[in-house]
């Protein structure tokens, strides 16, 4: 695993996901997504409950305990429900004793550094299904899909994916295909749009 600091990257991933979370308008909230089981608003849903568990992992507390979706949150409140918890997530992360500290989270006992590089995977690879489910509204950042391509890579070397893995076997990204579309491939999606 890549051994920098994952923090400002986390930060600027959750800023990207902020400014496409911005960009949603209310009839594209029952629309598809490259998440086959998520519609838009499942997506966000996942997104706000994803990043919630993650500041209560940075707490210190029980992240495992806490469900990876927020259903509370009404179709008008998203962009509010995500910038209050993106910005817990990043208060919870700030000390430098959090990199070392072991956490629990889904998939076993890790680093926190460990556990924060993979969120800055989940978030990335989940702001580019946003992007993808609205029609690519704004230029996304490369240098935050070529880290979460090396965790992705790192967090799932296998290629096939067993029921328990939550993202599908990869899939050959086409020629020429940038970072985030070899990311979206390596977790098994495909785009929206051409």
């Amino acid at each position: 695993m890549n051994p920098i600091d994952p923090r400002p990257l986390y930060a600027r991933a959750t800023e990207q996901a902020a400014t496409v979370i911005k960009t949603v308008r209310p009839e594209q909230l029952a629309g598809p997504t490259p998440c086959t089981e998520f519609d838009v608003r499942t997506l966000l849903s996942h997104i706000v409950g994803g990043t919630r568990r993650i500041a209560v992992i940075g707490e210190g507390g029980d992240g495992l305990a806490v469900r990876p979706f927020a259903d509370e949150v009404g179709d008008d409140s998203w962009t509010a429900a995500y910038d209050e918890v993106r910005a817990r997530a990043l208060a919870a992360w700030e000390g430098d004793d959090r990199m070392a500290a072991t956490v629990r989270v889904p998939w076993g006992e890790v680093s926190g550094r460990h556990a924060l590089s993979t969120y800055v995977m989940e978030i990335v690879a989940h702001t580019w299904d946003l992007s993808e489910a609205l029609g690519r509204p704004l230029e996304l950042d490369p240098e935050l899909a070529e880290f979460s391509l090396a965790a992705a890579r790192h967090a799932l070397p296998a290629a096939e994916r067993d029921d328990y893995t939550p993202f599908d076997s990869a899939r050959r990204a086409p020629e020429g295909a940038g970072l985030y579309a070899e990311l979206a491939a390596w977790l098994g999606r495909e785009p929206l749009t051409a």
